[in-house]
């Protein structure tokens, strides 16, 4: 299989990692994507097909206190910004979900924030 472009290498490492990564109700899924200028994270229980919680870089409380959301620092207050929120509803457990990307700089970062914030896994 010849995968040409850098899009369609990220999409078959993304359907890789999803082939063994699922969210439930108890231990929801902990999306996270990563674009050119925000960081996007959110909790997804695949079992019922329905995000329980999101944050971005483009949330309101989060804007104001971040110059760009482009930055690692960004990366972070969102993971423990999506951490807090699922507190909130009483969930402690989850399973990451790396976006077919490298667990590297960012992505890290969001890992690193929810794993401060009180998140397990």
């Amino acid at each position: 299989m010849s995968l040409k472009s850098p899009q369609e290498r990220l999409a078959f490492r993304r359907l890789r990692a999803r082939r063994k990564i699922y969210g439930t109700a108890d231990k929801p899924r902990l999306s996270v994507y990563r674009a050119q200028k925000h960081m996007y994270a959110q909790l997804v229980d695949d079992a019922a097909g329905r995000t329980l919680a999101a944050v971005s870089s483009l949330s309101p409380d989060l804007k104001k206190e971040l110059k760009t959301g482009a930055t690692v620092d960004a990366a972070q207050k969102v993971g423990a910004a999506l951490a807090e929120k699922a507190k909130s509803l009483s969930i402690t457990r989850v399973v990451f979900d790396r976006g077919g990307r490298a667990y590297h700089g960012r992505i890290k970062a969001v890992a690193d924030g929810a794993r401060s914030a009180g998140l397990n896994f």
